[in-house]
Order: C-alpha cells, then structure tokens, then sequence
C-alpha cells in the first residue's frame, strides 16, 4: 500500500487525525508556525506535490524565460513530475531519473523545440529510473 500512496496520483495517503501520536510533532513543527490549524494539510500524495510548483513556474519561471534568460530549475523528485507534466502532457506517474540533470528548450510559445532531453548515457539514466521504479518495493 506504501508503495500505492507513493507513486500514484490518484490514491492519497490517509489522512492523520489529531489524536495521532506524530501529529502534534508535526502541527508543532518550526517549518509550520505561520500555518493556522485549517491550513496544515492532514495528509499529502503525489497528486499534491506535483501540484505545488506550478504557481511558481508561472509566476516566476515563465516571465524569466519569455525575457529569454535561459533558467535553472532544481527540484524533489516528487514536485518535477508536476512541471514535466504541464510541459509535455505526460503522466506525474513517470519515472524521472533523479539526480540527472535534464534540458528543456522551449519556444517563445513555451511549447518544446525538442522533447526533454536527459544530460547522461543511456545506461546511466535507464538505471536511473528503473531505480525510481523501484521505490518502495519489498527488498528480499
């Protein structure tokens, strides 16, 4: 089931009841004090982080490389399928290799000159997502 909540899109996490041991561990983390109790998530899937950076892409990101700057992006593993997707129409489900850097040209439309285009052999990136793949697979 772990492996369910961790690579799908459509099939969240269950939510943690404030009666859980770690959720006042959570609800009282540093990273969260600015958050109001109805504002901290009571759980989070893929769907979510894949979401998340997109008001950055568009807030940020696009005006960068519609004044032709040429942009850097670094990201969790979890949140890059979310912008791949809104580029390409792909599934969030891909495997990106991580930690293999990969280029995006993209026209003054922000539509693909080329398809994306990873910075590594073709072994090394094959490795790269079967190992991604395998997340949270049972090792035996």
């Amino acid at each position: 089931m772990v492996k369910i909540w961790r690579r799908s899109c459509d099939v969240p996490p269950p939510l943690i009841e404030p009666n859980h041991p770690f959720y006042s561990s959570i609800s009282k983390d540093r990273r969260y004090v600015d958050l109001t109790e109805d504002q901290l998530p009571s759980c989070e899937g893929l769907k979510d982080t894949s979401a998340r950076p997109l008001p950055l892409w568009n807030e940020e990101i696009v005006p960068q490389i519609k004044e032709g700057k040429c942009v850097l992006i670094t990201a969790h593993g979890n949140s890059l399928p979310g912008i791949v997707k809104h580029l390409e129409g792909l599934s969030a489900e891909r495997n990106l290799p991580t930690p293999i850097p990969v280029v995006c040209e993209l026209d003054k439309n922000l539509k693909h000159i080329r398809r994306m285009q990873f910075l590594g052999d073709e072994e090394t990136v094959c490795k790269a997502m079967e190992a991604v793949a395998a997340q949270g697979k049972v090792k035996r």
